[in-house]
């Protein structure tokens, strides 16, 4: 696909978006002038750009959308929720319209077009039929052009003004000869001579000129084919050509479809034919003449123009409107370069690289006990890494473009079940890995509808219960050590505990006698199949996704969990690692077993003194300065055949708000890593998130660490329990 159409296209989707977002708010909040334009200049935008790239429906559906826009900003037209309602469907439209010229199809099915008209005609049925709604392109630029006056002629002719100079006939030029020649190519329907500047008969000099002409011409030809007719005379005339108004009316037509080269008001107009180069050459003089007798300040250019009768007033307004817009999207353009995806997974890769390499270079520079090669080789390092960072950082996103997009979901499925609900969005610009939004989408759409369907109650059982009769859903993220926490929160009715257990109970999946932590009640839920619905919808009921959620958050090395209080309303919390290509890692030793602990859930490293390894063997938690730690043995989980040192060591860790140690036999430091996926041997792999390469070639295996507090926090549990 040709690049430009490609930006056109995501600038275009962008645009449809900031369109929703600004309808939605306008539903719910009082209407101001600027929101208003800022919407109509993006239907203005997606429409003019179309029209470069010959994408006729898409301007001519647009057009119906940019006249309903303009008929707010005047006033004429009050935003409602119907008209809302209408504008978003109109968005929907544009969207499949763009994503048909994405495809590369041909045009829509016969039902979308049909769809498409449909919207239309109940856009210009709520403008009330106007002509201006259902007039084409051209008839709204006409009675724009109109209304400016400028000596237009009725009809379809050009209008020429001539005026021939004293000494035409002495430079051996024939007046006539012109008039004859112009004939050749059009029409003259009348011919006006003005002979008001002849003098008296003694007055007269038979080799002066002392007459002007007035013409109505009917051609086919363009304005400077007609000009190029007094090209050998331009020198001893005053030449001033009138399009008629149909040609006006095209010539604005083909100014707002112009390819946006330039940005020079001039030839601008000169690219819609409604300038000629000559005329352009004598307002710039003019410009220059005005600016002396006025000291020193130019008057703008589309002045000029509009005093001398050269270009109507509307045509310049349409002209310094495109004019605003080129200049906007160059300077976009000057802030953001567009670069591919897959160019920046591949940058990502090639530095991961660079850090495995960089990682076997300072091994080989420490064992040569040459402090020069190890000071440069450090100095290489700090390098490599401010690198890795800065290529990281551009692969982040914030997570807010996701979130706004829910806005659109609450309103239609909020009205589809016949319920006030309201999206509280938090920490928009919170920022993750793109690759993670882009794959979190889909488990936050299913949180979402399941909230609202199950979670928020009926507006009636709300007030039953005194609570406001409009719901709330909130979406929420922050960082939280080395992590970002996204939150689906709702104010409904929350899970009833008995209901799970009572359903998980008849399914088998828990035993009649199993005693269960309220967590570990709600978790049930995730459990394939598992719904406590009394009624199946058409949104959810069939205990089908909540598994689905969970592996996919599990699949992008994250977690989830759900807090409830029973008719208070529920909160579901992911954890996502902020990427999934490299991280700053601390290295740890455990017999000949390397392993790597991401380093921003290390808090700190203690030693393991004598008494606690001794009591190891009846408890799995030490006394951490007056607080219980518990702790996992890697040598024990992972069964590595190796006789414990005379030293261990525990390294603390943090996450979700737990504390746990992992005992190992050596602190080996920080370690930049590259982060590799498992094979599917070793996928399920329990305390096991991936793998990297160290400097010597080996592998290190990476450490589940929300899997392992949990395990490690579970084993304290169980054994306080025995203990009682």
């Amino acid at each position: 696909m040709d690049q430009a159409l490609q930006t056109y296209i995501e600038e275009s989707r962008g645009l449809l978006e900031e369109m929703e977002g600004i309808l939605l708010r306008l539903e719910s909040e009082p209407q101001e002038e600027e929101t208003v334009n800022a919407m109509f200049r993006a239907a203005h935008t997606i429409k003019g750009s179309a029209g470069l790239f010959g994408l006729d429906a898409i301007v001519a559906f647009t057009h119906v959308v940019e006249n309903a826009l303009d008929e707010v900003r005047e006033g004429a037209l009050s935003i409602n929720g119907e008209l809302v309602e209408l504008l978003l469907t109109c968005c929907d439209h544009i969207g499949l319209l763009i994503a048909v010229v994405a495809e590369a199809g041909e045009a829509l099915d016969a039902e979308q077009a049909a769809a498409g008209a449909a919207i239309a005609a109940a856009l210009r049925s709520l403008l009330g039929g106007t002509a201006a709604a259902d007039a084409a392109v051209p008839a709204v630029c006409e009675a724009r052009l109109a209304a400016s006056g400028g000596g237009l002629l009725e009809g379809d002719s050009w209008h020429l003004s001539i005026v021939f100079g004293r000494e035409v006939l002495k430079n051996g030029m024939d007046p006539i000869s012109f008039i004859r020649y112009l004939s050749t190519i059009g029409d003259i329907v009348s011919l006006r001579i003005d002979d008001s500047e002849l003098p008296e008969l003694n007055a007269i000099d038979p080799e002066s000129c002392y007459l002007s002409f007035s013409i109505e011409f009917r051609s086919e030809a363009d304005k400077k084919t007609i000009e190029d007719v007094f090209e050998f005379v331009r020198e001893d005339c005053k030449l001033r050509i009138f399009p008629p108004p149909s040609h006006l009316a095209a010539f604005v037509d083909r100014l707002e479809h112009a390819s946006g080269n330039t940005d020079m008001l001039g030839q601008l107009l000169i690219e819609a034919g409604i300038l000629t180069g000559h005329e352009l050459e004598d307002a710039l003089a003019s410009q220059e003449s005005m600016a002396a007798a006025g000291g020193g300040a130019k008057p703008p250019i589309g002045e000029v123009l509009v005093n001398e009768g050269v270009v109507q007033k509307e045509v310049v307004e349409v002209a310094l409107e495109k004019q605003r817009q080129i200049r906007d999207h160059k300077a976009q353009e000057a802030r953001f370069i567009r670069v591919s995806a897959e160019k920046l997974d591949e940058l990502i890769n090639l530095v991961g690289e660079l850090v495995i390499a960089g990682a076997g270079a300072s091994l080989l520079a420490r064992r040569s006990g040459d402090a020069a090669l190890h000071e440069a080789n450090s100095a290489v390092s700090n390098l490599v890494e401010e690198i890795r960072d800065g290529a990281l950082k551009l692969r982040m996103v914030e997570i807010g473009e996701t979130f706004n997009r829910f806005q659109r979901v609450v309103r239609d499925v909020s009205k589809e079940l016949g319920k006030d609900i309201g999206l509280e969005i938090g920490g928009a610009e919170t920022e993750l890995d793109k690759t993670v939004v882009e794959k979190i989408g889909d488990p936050l759409m299913h949180l979402v509808r399941n909230a609202m369907d199950h979670g928020i109650e009926p507006a009636a059982a709300r007030v039953a219960a005194g609570k406001p009769a409009k719901g709330s859903l909130r979406l929420n993220a922050y960082h939280d050590s080395g992590s970002i926490v996204i939150e689906v929160a709702d104010d409904g009715g929350g899970l009833k505990k008995e209901r799970i257990l009572r359903k998980a109970i008849e399914r088998g999946i828990v035993g009649p006698g199993q005693s269960l932590s309220d967590n570990e009640i709600y978790n049930l839920v995730f459990e394939a199949g598992f719904s406590t619905a009394e009624q199946v919808t058409n949104l959810s009921g069939r205990g089908v996704g909540m598994d689905v959620v969970k592996r996919n958050i599990q699949a992008l090395r994250g977690s989830v969990d759900i807090e409830s209080a029973e008719g208070r309303g529920t909160l579901v919390r992911i954890r996502l690692p902020l990427t999934l290509a490299i991280i700053d890692g601390f290295l740890v030793g455990v017999g000949k077993s390397a392993f790597v602990v991401p380093l921003d859930m290390v808090l700190e490293c203690v030693e393991l003194s004598e008494a606690d390894r001794k009591a190891a063997d009846t408890r799995n938690y030490v006394n951490l300065r007056g607080e219980v730690l518990p702790f996992v043995r890697l040598r024990d989980q992972f069964e590595v055949k190796a006789a414990a040192g005379k030293r261990e060591n525990i390294v603390v860790v943090q996450y979700g708000g737990q504390k746990a140690g992992f005992v190992v036999d050596e602190l080996m430091g920080e370690f930049q890593t590259v982060i590799k996926p498992l094979g599917n041997v070793f996928r399920n792999l329990r305390g096991i998130s991936g793998s990297t390469i160290l400097g010597t070639g080996e592998v290190a295996l990476i450490l589940d660490v929300p899997t392992l507090v949990q395990l490690a926090v579970a084993r304290d549990e169980q054994m306080a329990m025995h203990g009682a």
